[in-house]
């Protein structure tokens, strides 16, 4: 790996998200050498990943450079690396490009797509959990308009201009609602030979309600909106194939459709071969205590969705989306810090900072404690929060012009097919 020798205590960290990046950022000007370990040379804005897919952001502008965060720092290193295994008894990383020692080590890797043990779905359906994924998922969605503006098959047309997403949570509501304003405000006027109306989509959900973590108030509001955008929502339907175009459920529903997207689960991005007593392995999550630490290790220590503490507030752990990943790598960098110094450590307690989904334009739900907030006033909130916790200045910039832009316009400008579509399975290495 090239790392050069150090007296200083090693942090090897594995998993540039939102939890090893805000712990890299503590642990500038420290007297620790720190390790950042990832499969890719950027950290993803991962909440809007579904406007990339849709063709509402160019991939660039929800990326950060990962060396721009650490440079000017001598104290860091980054490495493209995939992690095969760890060894706790060498105390090492073993990594396609090499080994590497530590001190201690900190494991950040979020999430990938959990498909409950439904091969087939894995390997015919698309999801969304990484940059080139959501590529994947634009060009799938204009090819599949191309093909369908120029068959002369009635049923094939149905096929390709027939959306079903799968999972109502926040990234299946949001994509559902995306692709609905993409045909409302767009379609039409690129496709003129093309009656749009026929474009049907389809959002599969297996409880009783649209966003289930949500207040019953914000599910009912955002399912208005769907419904008065046009999309089809199929409560208490469990998928039970996708195979052949065709997805079938539990029940009697079935549905002919060339665009399946998978947004239904997720599961921890555990390690191969880290055999902790500590993983619970329907979860794939390591039980961490209040200072992160992963049972059983006073060296081990787990940040963000992969980690798993168990609270009287958060019984069954906290949330997997980015507040948690991101205070709990400040709070381990300043514990870092109090190491250091030989100060106390501080526990970890999570401020919940609510629940926000946007379904379109001018519509969206908020969730803050005992207040809800849905139409304009929680998109305003959505959208001036997400600006904020955008990585960079320009990003943000960047960002705020192109929905500008679409505000103004009605357009979504990024509708480019820069690749043909691949099947998830060949690039399942990028989840």
């Amino acid at each position: 790996m090239n790392i050069p020798d150090s007296q200083k205590p090693r942090i090897v960290i594995i998993g540039g998200g939102f939890g090893g990046m805000n712990l890299i950022k503590k642990l500038k000007k420290t007297d620790y050498q720190v390790v950042l370990l990832d499969k890719r040379n950027f950290h993803t804005f991962q909440p809007l990943l579904y406007q990339v897919s849709t063709s509402g952001l160019e991939p660039e502008s929800i990326a950060y450079p990962l060396r721009k965060i650490i440079r000017n720092q001598e104290n860091m290193h980054f490495r493209i690396a995939e992690v095969e295994r760890i060894d706790t008894n060498l105390k090492k990383v073993r990594t396609d490009i090499g080994d590497i020692a530590y001190n201690y080590l900190v494991i950040a890797t979020g999430t990938r797509t959990n498909f409950f043990g439904n091969k087939t779905i894995e390997e015919n359906a698309v999801w969304m959990k990484s940059l080139p994924q959501a590529l994947n998922i634009r060009s799938l969605m204009f090819e599949n308009l191309e093909k369908a503006n120029r068959t002369e098959d009635p049923v094939k047309r149905k096929e390709f201009l027939r959306f079903v997403i799968a999972g109502a949570g926040p990234t299946g509501v949001e994509l559902s609602g995306a692709i609905a304003e993409l045909r409302s405000n767009v379609l039409q006027a690129d496709y003129p030979d093309m009656d749009t109306s026929e474009i049907e989509i389809h959002l599969i959900e297996g409880a009783d309600r649209v966003l289930p973590p949500f207040s019953e108030k914000s599910s009912a509001k955002a399912q208005k909106f769907l419904e008065d955008m046009g999309v089809t929502i199929h409560l208490k339907t469990f998928v039970a194939n996708y195979e052949n175009n065709r997805v079938t459920t539990k029940g009697d529903l079935t549905l002919d459709t060339a665009t399946f997207i998978w947004s239904a689960g997720v599961t921890g991005a555990s390690i191969e071969g880290f055999e902790a007593t500590s993983l619970m392995p329907k979860l794939n999550r390591y039980k961490v205590d209040r200072y992160n630490r992963v049972a059983g290790f006073d060296d081990i220590y787990a940040i963000g969705d992969i980690a798993l503490m168990e609270t009287e507030d958060w019984p069954k752990g906290h949330p997997q989306v980015a507040q948690p990943a991101i205070q709990q790598g400040k709070n381990l960098g300043k514990n870092f810090i109090n190491m250091e110094k030989g100060k106390d450590l501080v526990s970890f307690d999570y401020f919940d900072k609510g629940s926000m989904a946007t379904i379109g334009r001018n519509k969206a739900v908020v969730d803050i404690g005992k207040l809800q907030f849905g139409g304009f006033f929680a998109w305003f909130i959505w959208m001036f929060i997400h600006l904020w916790f955008l990585v960079g200045f320009r990003n943000r910039v960047v960002t705020f012009f192109n929905w500008t832009y679409s505000y103004i316009n009605y357009d979504k400008a990024a509708r480019l097919i820069v690749r043909p579509f691949k099947q998830n399975k060949i690039i399942a290495e990028e989840d």
